[in-house]
This record gives structure tokens, sequence and C-alpha cells, in this order.
């Protein structure tokens, strides 16, 4: 069966998702698409040079909305980073103004292409944002899901390994809630050599606040290096796709839909072909699930107060 990926927005991001996609050949057809024509037709012809050299082959088609009728993966790396530019406060809805009509308009020429696959965003503020694509595509909801904490939790695992001095792969557990400054590391879920985290941190002397603050803070560290992260999310954002596109059915923290909290967060579920499977069921602290709540509450007023804003902007045209 052909394996059909689109990914929308070829900034820093996105072009490195598809360099991922193009150089470890997870896609057999790789849909393009960015207003920067020059832009993303160069990008295009590079990742063709680059595959003489390249044991996989792979299609490219450049800016053909219509092409993502039978994608089983639609990547969103929509965004603006010169915006970031003099983010001070760590916010991630700083790139709201732009985003949120980019979304928009993204969703309407995905809903006319005929897409009904599976909708993954990066985009920021992400749960917002995978929000607002739910609701401009009406794709189903479990069919609509953001990177969420997925680069977050691995943020905090890099913290724990280089605090234990072992591999990152080593520890398990998550963190949970929004992509951005109200989410918090799970310490319940965290397990490292087969023993809770919170055992071997009061053995060792180890501050916990203090790694969950790495984990909240990473994107900006690698952001005040170099002007704009691509790695991570972009391992995260192929990582996920192929899990969706091999219906591997593999437990992970994503953004997904929660009829608790009516609002798109990131807690832990079964994803596959079908998009989000099935969700976990945690047994956090009652701090912790004190804390989930506030992050659904912060989500879901942004969401509610950014549709409101953009009804309000329209009726007055």
């Amino acid at each position: 069966m052909t394996r059909k990926i689109g990914v929308i927005g070829m900034g820093h991001v996105g072009s490195t998702v598809a360099h991922y996609i193009v150089a470890e050949g997870f896609a057999d057809d790789l849909v393009l698409i960015d207003p920067n024509e020059k832009k993303v037709t160069a990008d295009a012809t590079d990742f063709e040079d680059a595959m003489a050299n390249l044991p996989v082959h792979t299609n490219i088609t450049v800016n053909d909305y219509s092409a993502l009728k039978d994608a089983d993966v639609v990547i969103s790396a929509v965004g603006n980073i010169l915006l970031q530019k003099d983010n001070k406060e760590h916010d991630r809805f700083i790139e709201l103004p732009f985003t949120k009509n980019a979304v928009k308009d993204v969703s309407a020429k995905l809903k006319a292409s005929g897409f009904n696959g599976i909708l993954v965003d990066i985009t920021n503020p992400c749960d917002v944002i995978t929000t607002m694509y739910q609701k401009f595509t009406g794709l189903p909801k479990n069919h609509v899901m953001g990177t969420g904490t997925l680069l977050d939790s691995s943020r905090m695992r890099r913290a724990v390994s280089s605090e234990l001095g072992i591999d990152p792969r080593s520890v398990a557990g998550y963190n949970l809630g929004e992509h951005g400054n109200s989410q918090f590391t799970a310490w319940s879920t965290v397990r490292v050599l087969g023993r809770p985290i919170t055992e071997i941190a009061k053995e060792r002397n180890i501050d916990l606040a203090k790694l969950d603050e790495v984990a909240r803070a990473g994107g900006y560290t690698v952001f005040h290096g170099k002007h704009y992260t691509n790695y991570g999310i972009a391992s995260a954002a192929v990582r996920l796709a192929n899990i969706i596109i091999s219906d591997a059915r593999t437990e992970i923290p994503v953004s997904n839909w929660h009829e608790e909290y009516n609002t798109y967060l990131s807690y832990p579920a079964i994803v596959g072909r079908d998009g989000i499977i099935e969700q976990d069921h945690l047994e956090l602290t009652d701090d912790e699930n004190e804390k989930l709540k506030a992050s659904a509450n912060y989500i879901r007023t942004r969401f509610e107060d950014t549709i409101a804003g953009m009804e309000k902007e329209a009726a007055a045209k």
C-alpha cells in the first residue's frame, strides 16, 4: 500500500520534517505546501538532488492541495518564527494572531481537497490550533491530534537522564496538559530502573521541580541559541506519522480530545491508523489532577476567546 504524507508549511520545522521523511524513506509520496513558491520548489529540488545518494525514493508534489485527498497523514507546520523574536515571556500564543487565520485558510483548502486522513498539528499554540483544525475541517475528533507534550516529555526524559547519567530512552513517563506554560511533569508516571523517580529523587536528593522547569523551558533554551527549534519537534512529528501509517497502536502523549474537559490537551493515548484508538487512564495524584484541570481550563478559555474574536472581526467586515 502506498504511503502518502503531506507537510503544510516549509519553514525550519516543516522542511526538517520533510527531510527526515525523504532521507529515511518513510513515505512513497510526499506533498509539500507553502505560500512561498520559490522556497518550497527549492526544497523539493534539493530533496530530489539528494535521492541519487539515498537508498530510497520519494515522489514529491509541490503546492497541490488536491494531491492531499488520499494522504494518510497531513502535518501542519504553519507558523511565523519572526513573531517569536522578542518573546521574552516564552509564550507560544505570540504566534496566534498569524496562525489562527492561516489555519482557517488551510482548513478550508484541506476540506475542499476531500482529505479524510489523520491531521497532525505542530503549529503553535498547539492545543488551541489543534482544536481549531478540528472545528474548521469537521474531521472526526479522533482523526485530529497535536504533537503536544510528546516533545516536552522527551525534554523531561533528557533532563532526568542527564541527572542520572543514563540513556533518555531508559526513562519512562509523561508531561501532561498544554504544550505551553501550563504543562507539568506528572512525576507519578515517571519510572527509571524499574522504580518510581520519586523514590530515587529522595535517595539522591534530586530536585524534581528544577527538572520540571528544564523540561518546560527546553524549547526556549534551544530558541535562544539559534533563534528557532526544529530537530526535536520534527522527530516527534515524524515518529507520530510513522505510528499512524504503520498502525503501530503505540501509547504516546499527544494532544487529543477529552470529553471530560471539553478540549484538546496532552495525555497518553493509543495511536494507530484510525488516529486516537483509546485514551489511557492514569492514576495521578490529587495535585497532578488539579494541574491537569487548570491547564485544560486555560486551553479551553483561550480557544473560546480566539473563536469569539474571529467571529467579531468577521461580523465587523
